[in-house]
């Protein structure tokens, strides 16, 4: 490929011109062609920053909404979970984020509600969690106690008290449809961020991680994204009414669908978590048959038991479990069908209908023994540690 040399003077035209710009190709040197300014540029005219205009004062809901943010984004934290992991070739290790979310301040000893799926990768061994406050200052979490059926995760970040703004908590059972909500976390890693809307229905039904249901959801067009999770959802006030826990979408980005854990189940999940490390929801005092879609092909509707625990109160109402007998002889057990009256289909049902009591509770078990149904009396007791 041959490559002429520049030539060796290109004489300049007369006037104010435009840049030129000269390119290289494979023949040899193109020089553009030289355009003249405008008349008012050769005039030498000079120009200025166009002059501000006056906006006045902001909307009374705008500045509402500007104090709503500075009130309460200080309670809200930044979530990630590192993993520690070993260079293959030089042994050296370091530290990878395996993913991100959001929390918030729960009370001034420090405690932290997320979502369980915000931190469940961060419980492996030899991981940590790290929490960012709205400072900027990052500290190492101690996990507390989770409520997987739930969606949530409480963490524990260190001392001083001084740095740590517990958020306000509101109700959810008196939330109606249209009232204007909040969102704060930190969508795709973009801390503190503020999104609006309004609530868009209310008891919707999601199911958690752990493949139980969480009834009575609330449904907002407010944007959330991946790493909203764990992030509060407030009402005008400013009060948490929510947990952000999923999106509906076929991107992975908003739709303007999405659900929050309702503050009512937080504020009674919570508090357990702290005192007990997991969720103390009453029991009958049975073991019953895991596989439902079995016992629907054998035409089983209602929990079918399989042991009754000694010293229970199932025990003491004479609820009995599935046995074999000697020749190898299944003789099924009670089939529980309602409990105060309300049927139960499967087991998702009954731990629903315990869930609204306390230990020491009495209920009313309905269920079925060779073909008749029986009522009983049953004291509902804490599971077994």
């Amino acid at each position: 490929m041959n490559v002429y040399p520049p030539p060796s003077r290109v004489s300049r035209p007369r006037g104010p011109l435009l840049l030129t710009a000269a390119v290289l190709l494979a023949g040899g040197w193109v020089v553009a062609r030289q355009l003249p300014t405008s008349s008012k540029e050769q005039k030498g005219s000079e120009a200025h920053p166009r002059a501000v205009t006056p906006r006045g004062n902001l909307t009374d809901e705008e500045k509402r909404t500007i104090d709503l943010f500075h009130s309460v984004s200080p309670s809200v934290v930044y979530i990630t979970s590192i993993a520690q992991v070993r260079d293959f070739f030089t042994l050296d290790v370091f530290k990878l984020p395996r993913g991100t979310g959001s929390g918030f301040i729960w009370d001034d000893q420090g405690h932290v509600v997320t979502n369980f799926h915000v931190v469940m990768e961060g419980l492996r061994e030899g991981d940590t969690i790290e929490v960012t406050l709205a400072d900027q200052t990052t500290s190492t979490a101690t996990f507390v106690g989770a409520a997987p059926d739930k969606d949530l995760a409480v963490l524990r970040i260190p001392p001083p008290p001084a740095r740590f703004k517990p958020i306000p908590v509101g109700t959810s059972k008196d939330l109606q449809v249209g009232q204007r909500v909040f969102a704060i976390g930190n969508p795709f890693g973009l801390d503190q961020t503020l999104t609006t809307g309004v609530v868009s229905a209310l008891g919707r039904t999601m199911t958690s991680v752990a493949g139980r249901e969480i009834e009575g959801v609330i449904q907002t067009d407010a944007a959330i994204n991946p790493g909203n999770s764990g992030g509060p959802l407030l009402d005008s006030a400013g009060r948490l009414i929510g947990v952000n826990t999923s999106i509906y979408s076929t991107s992975g980005s908003s739709a303007g669908i999405g659900f929050a854990v309702p503050v009512d189940i937080v504020n009674d999940v919570v508090p357990q978590l702290i005192r007990h490390g997991r969720l103390i929801r009453p029991t009958l005092g049975i073991m019953y048959y895991p596989d439902e879609n079995l016992l629907r092909r054998e035409g089983i509707q209602g929990v079918l038991v399989l042991s009754v625990t000694p010293g229970s109160g199932a025990e003491a109402a004479g609820l009995q479990g599935t046995q074999r007998t000697r020749n190898g002889r299944l003789i099924l057990g009670d089939i529980i069908k309602k409990i105060d009256g309300t049927a139960i289909d499967n087991t998702n049902a009954l731990l629903d209908a315990l869930e609204r009591h306390q230990v020491g509770d009495v209920v009313e078990v309905t269920f079925e023994r060779d073909g008749k149904l029986r009522t009983v009396k049953v004291q509902v007791q804490a599971p077994p540690p």
